[in-house]
C-alpha cells in the first residue's frame, strides 16, 4: 500500500485539492525506487501548499493566486501532434542533436540519437527508470538542497525527461537540443531532467519551449547539473509559448573544482514565466555565469530568480539579466548571493537592467548578499529607464524611421547578453528571434 501524503491543517485551495487527487492515484504509478522520494516531496509541498506573496521568494509571482484550476496530466500525443512538432521553429536552422518532446511524452521518431559521439549518453527518463540505471536513481532530487514548493511538486509528478551523461574528458561539439513542444490538448507537464558532465569534459545544452499561441497548459519543468572537477556546460533556455500558458522552471546545479557553468534564460513569450535557479559553487576555482533576457508584451509576466551559494573559497559567479518591457507587462529579478564562512577570494556579482517600452510595463528588482567572509568582492544592482531619446533623434537625422531607431536600441541593449554564448550560430538565431520579435509588437 502506498504511503499517504500528508494532510495540511489549511484549508486547500480547489488546485491544491485536485493535485492531492491526482497524487493520490499516481503515487504507486512509475518507477517503484523514486516511491519514497515522490511521497517525501509531496509532503513537502502539502505542508506549504502553491506559494504565494507571502513567501518572499514569491512575492511577485503568486501561484496560488495565478493557479486556480490544474489541468489533466498529459496524455500520449496524437499523430497530428507529432506532426506539427516537425516544423518546431526555434532555433531550426542551428546545426543540434535533436531530443523531441511533444506533449510532454518522448518522441524517438523526431529525435536524433543516432552516432552519439565517443563518451556521451542520452537516454529517456523513463528509459533509464525502466532499466534501474543507478546513476540515475542516486542523482536524481539529490542534486542540491532545494526548498522549493515547485521543485518539491515537480519531483512528486515528474514524468518524463531527459538523462544526459557526458564522459571524462569528452568535448561534444555539436549542441544538444531538448525541443519541448506542447500538445494539442489543454494538459499539466511534468519535466525533469539530469545531467551529469564528468571530469574535464565539456558540452552545450539548448532546452527550447513552445506552444500554440492561445493554448491554455501549464508546466512545471526541471533540470539537475552535475559539473564534475575541471567540467564545462553551457546551457541555453529558450521560451516561446503562448499567453494563455504558465510556465515554471527549476533549475539546480552544483559545481565541483574548477567546473563552469554559463547558463542562459532567453524568454519571448508566454503568460505567466518563472524560472528559478539554485546554484551551489561547493569547491575552488567554481565559476558561473548567468545571464538572461525578457522581451515581453501586453500582460505577460516573466520572473527570474536566483540563488548563488559560495561555499568554497576562490569561486566566482557573474549575473546580467536584461529586460524589454511593452505594454502592460512585468519583469521580477530577484538574486540573492550567499558567501558562506571560509568561501574567502569569492567574487561575485550582480546586475538587472530594465528597458520599459510603455508607461503601463512595470520592473520589480530585488538583489541581496549575504556574506560571511571578510576577503571577498560582491556587488549587485539594478537599473530601470526608457530608451534614450537624443539616440533616437541622432538615428532619425541620418534618415532611420523612429520605429526602427527603436528597434535598433533595443536589439543592442539585448545584445549585450547575446554576445556572450559561445557558438556564433547559436548568437546569430537568437539576434534573429530578437528581431522578429521586435517586428511583432510595431
Amino acid at each position: 500500500m502506498g504511503h499517504a501524503p500528508t494532510t495540511p491543517t489549511r484549508k486547500l485551495t480547489d488546485a491544491e485539492a485536485r493535485l492531492a487527487e491526482i497524487f493520490a492515484t499516481q503515487q504507486s504509478a512509475g518507477a517503484p525506487q523514486l516511491a519514497k522520494l515522490r511521497t517525501a516531496a509531496f509532503d513537502a509541498f502539502s505542508r506549504t501548499g502553491l506559494p504565494n506573496r507571502r513567501d518572499e521568494a514569491w512575492k511577485y509571482t503568486d501561484l496560488r493566486a495565478l493557479l486556480r484550476d490544474v489541468k489533466p496530466l498529459a496524455t500520449p500525443p496524437e499523430d497530428s501532434a507529432k506532426q506539427s512538432a516537425q516544423n518546431a521553429a526555434v532555433l531550426a536552422g542551428v546545426a543540434t542533436r535533436r531530443i523531441v518532446f511533444v506533449g510532454g511524452y518522448f518522441v524517438p521518431g523526431l529525435s536524433d540519437l543516432g552516432d552519439l559521439e565517443t563518451g556521451l549518453s542520452v537516454m529517456s527518463l523513463s528509459g533509464a527508470l525502466a532499466k534501474g540505471d543507478a546513476a540515475t536513481t542516486a542523482q536524481i532530487g539529490k542534486v542540491g538542497k532545494v526548498d522549493d514548493p515547485a521543485f518539491a511538486l515537480n519531483t512528486a509528478f515528474m514524468g518524463e525527461g531527459v538523462v544526459i551523461r557526458v564522459g571524462a574528458g569528452a568535448c561534444i561539439d555539436r549542441p544538444i537540443q531538448l525541443v519541448f513542444v506542447a500538445g494539442a490538448q489543454p494538459a499539466t507537464y511534468f519535466l525533469r531532467s539530469l545531467v551529469i558532465v564528468e571530469k574535464g569534459a565539456r558540452a552545450t545544452l539548448i532546452e527550447s519551449f513552445e506552444g500554440e499561441t492561445t493554448q491554455e497548459y501549464h508546466v512545471n519543468a526541471a533540470t539537475e547539473v552535475v559539473l564534475e572537477s575541471g567540467a564545462s556546460l553551457e546551457r541555453l533556455k529558450i521560451s516561446r509559448e503562448g499567453a494563455a500558458a504558465m510556465h515554471v522552471s527549476t533549475f539546480v546545479a552544483s559545481l565541483a573544482a574548477d567546473a563552469q557553468l554559463s547558463d542562459f534564460g532567453f524568454n519571448l513569450g508566454g503568460g505567466v514565466l518563472r524560472n528559478q535557479s539554485f546554484i551551489a559553487l561547493n569547491e575552488p576555482g567554481a565559476h558561473a555565469a548567468l545571464r538572461g533576457a525578457n522581451i515581453l508584451k501586453d500582460k505577460e509576466h516573466a520572473d527570474a530568480t536566483l540563488f548563488l551559494d559560495h561555499a568554497a573559497e576562490r569561486s566566482e559567479s557573474k549575473a546580467l539579466f536584461k529586460s524589454v518591457l511593452d505594454n502592460s507587462s512585468q519583469a521580477v529579478f530577484q538574486g540573492k548571493i550567499l558567501v558562506r564562512p571560509g568561501a574567502q577570494k569569492t567574487d561575485a556579482r550582480m546586475m538587472a537592467r530594465t528597458l520599459l517600452l510603455s508607461e503601463g510595463a512595470q520592473a520589480y528588482c530585488k538583489p541581496e548578499l549575504e556574506i560571511f567572509a571578510d576577503d571577498v568582492q560582491c556587488a549587485h544592482g539594478s537599473t530601470v529607464g526608457a530608451l534614450d531619446e537624443n539616440l533616437i533623434f541622432y538615428l532619425m537625422a541620418r534618415g532611420i524611421c523612429q520605429a526602427e531607431a527603436q528597434s535598433l536600441l533595443t536589439e543592442a541593449f539585448v545584445g549585450e547578453v547575446i554576445d556572450a554564448v559561445e557558438k556564433r550560430s547559436v548568437r546569430e538565431a537568437l539576434t534573429a528571434l530578437v528581431s522578429e520579435r521586435l517586428r511583432l509588437r510595431q
